[in-house]
């Protein structure tokens, strides 16, 4: 399809989105998004943010992770990407969302990700307490203390907490869902399967850099 006719489509399909939250906007190719009845300030200043709201008891979520993977390999210079887990009110996804900050900031979550995925739906273990996170990192090719003093610091809890309130912010009420630049959300329910998912935030990258002069 033309560029320009394709970012023409979107942009007239942004604005019907955006006359009610449940209304939904459709790329004639089958891609569907979301747009946000107001727009939420990304947190990375010059970048478009993408991010994926996500846990690690969800299957989907799961499923969804080596697409993302693979996806962050060619991700352009002027995106931003994060993930960020949701809370919900539960004391385990609390937890999880504990294990998952600790692992960004102490730059050991490309290593062990994976086997916290299995850890929590293979093994089953209660990786949402101290005690579980503390018995498991220590087998986990890491430096255990390190990532233990981490895990407690007070700047984690905040950012557990920082986590939660994003999440609330853009209503999320199932995962994997992924926002772009704080004004669209797609998700394999809306688009139709993970893969059209991240075609749509395709897409939703290229609109919001032609809306901002940086097309």
């Amino acid at each position: 399809m033309n560029r320009r006719l394709m970012l023409k489509q979107l942009s007239a399909l942004a604005a019907l989105a955006a006359a009610g939250p449940a209304v939904l906007a459709q790329q004639q190719e089958g891609l569907r998004f979301q747009a946000m009845p107001n727009r939420i300030a990304p947190e990375t200043e010059g970048k478009i943010e993408v991010i994926e709201f996500f846990h690690y008891g969800c299957p989907h979520c799961r499923n969804f992770h080596p697409l993302i993977k693979t996806w962050l390999e060619t991700l352009p210079e002027d995106v931003a990407f994060r993930a960020n887990p949701v809370i919900w009110g539960s004391e385990q996804l609390k937890g999880l969302a504990r294990l998952h900050i600790t692992a960004v900031r102490s730059g050991t979550l490309k290593i062990i990700q994976d086997n916290i995925f299995a850890g929590v739906q293979d093994e089953h273990l209660p990786l949402h307490t101290e005690a579980g996170v503390s018995d498991w990192i220590a087998k986990q090719g890491v430096d255990a203390k390190a990532f233990m003093d981490t895990y407690k610091s007070f700047a984690i809890q905040g950012l557990v907490q920082r986590a939660d309130q994003v999440t609330r912010a853009y209503k999320v009420q199932g995962v994997p869902t992924v926002a772009v630049d704080g004004r669209y959300i797609t998700s394999a329910t809306i688009a139709g399967s993970h893969e059209n998912s991240l075609k749509v935030v395709d897409k939703l990258i290229q609109l919001v850099r032609e809306e901002s002069g940086r097309g």
